[in-house]
């Protein structure tokens, strides 16, 4: 096991390629590990070649080296997955990658300090201790790390530049003022900079003033955001009155024509059944005088029959012939509610087209369907670049900074917060809201296809910083013929037809993130339903082998 205080960390043991713990671990010559069928798979797509490196340190191997498995890495592996790791000393700070490491320190080297440019060394603190106890030492110009002090040497005679020349705008020792500066204009270093120390003010006041104008001008919208929110606030809010008000006229009117349709339904049954009772009493009457004629026509004495015939055979007078009202007052009724049902859509209708919230119609309609075709999707594609502040500094841009290599040479990017300084990482540009789509074609042996919000962290090795690996981005990678998608450290094994283009569609009101396999058919590898808080950003994961690439295509 490790000796106490070490400092162990997770990230020593995951593999560089598959960003995994390390899976049956090898090392190297050159003292870097991997797992055996990482370091494989990626010494088998350099068979073409007559040398295999490294992919980290890129030291070349003549002819392919003979791996074995690292035991005592494949112990701590195991004892990690176990029972974890303890935190590292909070006393020893060890230089990474992207640090200023200790001139003077031997074997694994602590982070610098101090830098010296009198000595034109980087001393950790417990090595710049004699600069603070010698006397001669405390004159010397200490400043923060830095990993240009020789840039501060002469390269031709191997002296500490302390003069510029002003002709030809470079910094020069004193034996170039002599030589092949004669003549020129020159002063000391330190003049130098107090003339461009004063330019620096200048530019600082403008830069200042300018700052100040801007914030004002982001008050200013911040303000105007406000307004906006209030006015829109008041205007749903004074809507729902409006309609709840609507909608309880309707309620009423459709009682009243209730309450009507009932009374003079019960009026005209009123009328029926009087009329039904007087012909009832009428056909009782009839069967009663029937009765009587009957019996009459029985009789046998003829004196009778001529007596009683008279008062008999005179009917009443009979009820009035019925007329049957046809049922036109109630259709009448339907007839009318449709028309003012007709009259108040043609009113809507009309005046909803008029309004000026434009947007107003597709919120309150379900958010479009994602598309099924590559014609469909085509029509929100968005025209993507990568921004070069954020891209690694072994990645090339080019293709009008749509195409990311992996390089065997370090990039001469400029320091800039945003870039990613331990992961083969890039972003775009632009920022994605909306419903957009893009496409990635990728070549080489690992291709991550990501969206990312801009926060995400940017230095060191760290697995914050690397796409999917947090709650902050969302990826798909391919490698090894497989698909995986990752978001917050959790992966997804992913099936679908193998292709080198991946499609991307963002409908980010609705919070839809789906992944696309893109050949002449396309299929769906992954959906991600969510709700996105900020801009995304597009993002790309290059595998570190020198030439593998991720482009942004050209869709238009």
């Amino acid at each position: 096991m490790a000796q106490k205080g070490a400092q162990l960390d997770r990230e020593i043991f995951s593999c560089p390629i598959c960003l995994d713990l390390l899976k049956d671990p090898v090392t190297t010559s050159c003292g870097h590990s991997y797992c055996m069928n990482c370091i494989k798979s990626f010494w088998d797509g350099e068979d073409e070649k007559e040398t295999h490196s490294c992919p980290q340190c890129r030291q070349t191997f003549t002819p392919r080296p003979v791996l074995l498995k690292n035991t005592i890495l494949a112990v701590l592996v195991d004892e990690l997955k176990k029972t974890g790791l303890p935190a590292a000393p909070a006393d020893l700070c060890y230089a990474g990658a992207e640090d200023v490491a200790c001139d003077v320190c031997t074997g694994r080297k602590l982070k610098a300090f101090k830098s010296c440019l009198s000595c034109l060394v980087s001393y950790c603190e417990q090595h710049l201790q004699p600069h603070y106890d010698v006397a001669q030492l405390s004159k010397h110009k200490l400043v923060e790390p830095s990993k240009k002090l020789q840039e501060n040497v002469c390269s031709q005679h191997d002296e500490v530049m302390k003069m510029f020349c002003r002709t030809d705008q470079k910094s020069i020792c004193y034996l170039c003022s002599v030589d092949q500066h004669k003549g020129h204009d020159t002063v000391s270093a330190a003049a130098e900079r107090t003339e461009k120390q004063k330019e620096l003010e200048v530019s600082r006041q403008n830069i200042q003033q300018r700052i100040q104008d801007r914030e004002k001008d982001v008050k200013l919208l911040q303000q105007e955001v406000q307004n906006i929110n209030r006015s829109a606030d008041k205007t749903v809010e004074d809507g729902e009155k409006i309609f709840t008000k609507l909608i309880r006229l309707l309620e009423k009117r459709s009682s009243e024509v209730k309450q009507q349709v009932r009374s003079q339904q019960e009026t005209e049954v009123s009328r029926v059944k009087e009329v039904e009772e007087k012909l009832q009493q009428e056909i009782r009457e009839l069967k009663r005088k029937d009765a009587e004629l009957k019996n009459l026509s029985h009789t046998e004495d003829h004196n009778q029959f001529l007596h009683s015939y008279p008062s008999l055979s005179a009917l009443s007078e009979s009820t009035s012939s019925i007329q049957i009202r046809p049922l036109s007052y109630f259709e009448d009724v339907t007839a009318a509610v449709s028309r003012v049902r007709d009259k108040l859509q043609d009113v809507l209708r009309d005046k909803w087209t008029k309004l000026s919230l434009t947007e107003v119609d597709v919120l309150l309609s379900d958010s479009p369907a994602e598309p099924t075709t590559r014609a469909g999707f085509l029509k929100y594609s968005s025209e993507i670049t990568l921004d070069p502040n954020t891209a690694y500094t072994w990645l090339l841009l080019s293709e009008g900074n749509r195409k990311a290599t992996s390089m065997s040479k370090k990039q001469s990017y400029p320091s800039h917060p945003d870039r990613f300084t331990g992961w083969w990482q890039v972003l775009s540009r632009e920022s994605l809201t909306g419903r957009c789509y893009w496409e990635v074609e990728g070549r080489g042996g690992v291709v991550w296809v990501a969206a990312s919000y801009k926060n995400i962290r940017r230095g060191g090795w760290s697995f914050d910083s690397v796409f999917g690996r947090n709650d902050k981005s969302w990826a798909l990678r391919y490698y090894n013929n497989e698909y995986t998608f990752l978001y917050n450290n959790i992966k997804t094994p992913v099936s679908g037809p193998r292709s080198s283009r991946i499609g991307v569609y963002l409908d980010h009101r609705a919070g839809i993130l789906s992944f696309y396999s893109v050949s002449e058919t396309m299929t769906l590898l992954h959906r991600v339903q969510t709700t996105f808080t900020q801009p995304l950003y597009a993002g790309l994961l290059v595998g570190d082998r020198d030439g593998d690439t991720a482009e942004f295509c050209k869709l238009k």
